[in-house]
């Protein structure tokens, strides 16, 4: 996620005061893909996850004079994404509960671009096949703290947990995850260009 807390004030200010559609569109552009995966892991339909966060940026939009009210607009938009989704499973599910174990979580930064990261691809696919055995409770809290950057106090009142639960949940992902991926820094290390061997 490229932007910064100040960066999403900066254009919730910006859309709330002047009706700026750069910045709704800046603001869409941001965070659209990880609301998608966000709400894809509770939907498991691409085009209702599409739909899902469409209709919350909709919402942004037409509710925007009162935006300025929201103090985190970033963990809105999760909590918001949540609700809607929640709410289209109840109408297809109608009294059937959902457990956050029932997730189904997918990674893409960790592993999209091993040169960016660093990692070579052989540690990349070690890195997903480890985060893949996660239960589906733990990738789901690791992804929302690792990689889209929520605080472990944003996570607990997203998913309706308390914050050492998160903190466990975070803790136990690295565990598995350092037992699984047992890092070999000599295979690992990139070479710089024109180095030699």
């Amino acid at each position: 996620m490229n932007l910064s807390e100040h960066d999403i004030r900066y254009l919730q200010t910006q859309i709330a005061r002047n009706d700026d559609q750069l910045a709704y569109k800046s603001l869409f552009k941001n965070l659209q893909p990880w609301l998608y995966q966000f709400a894809y892991s509770f939907i498991k339909s691409h085009e209702l996850a599409e739909e899902i966060v469409s209709d919350v940026f909709i919402r942004i939009w037409e509710k925007r004079k009162q935006l300025e009210q929201i103090d985190n607009l970033k963990l809105y938009l999760y909590v918001s994404t949540k609700n809607f989704s929640l709410n289209y499973l109840q109408k297809l599910l109608k009294n059937k509960t959902f457990e956050l174990d029932q997730l189904s979580v997918e990674l893409k930064s960790l592993y999209a671009d091993p040169e960016q990261v660093l990692i070579t691809r052989e540690m990349a696919n070690r890195v997903r096949l480890a985060v893949n055995q996660l239960p589906p409770r733990c990738k789901m809290i690791f992804k929302l703290v690792k990689e889209d950057g929520l605080k472990y106090k944003e996570v607990a009142e997203l998913l309706d947990i308390s914050i050492k639960t998160v903190e466990a949940q975070v803790t136990l992902a690295v565990k598995k995850l350092g037992s699984t991926i047992r890092f070999d820094l000599h295979r690992t290390t990139p070479t710089a260009p024109g180095s030699k061997k």
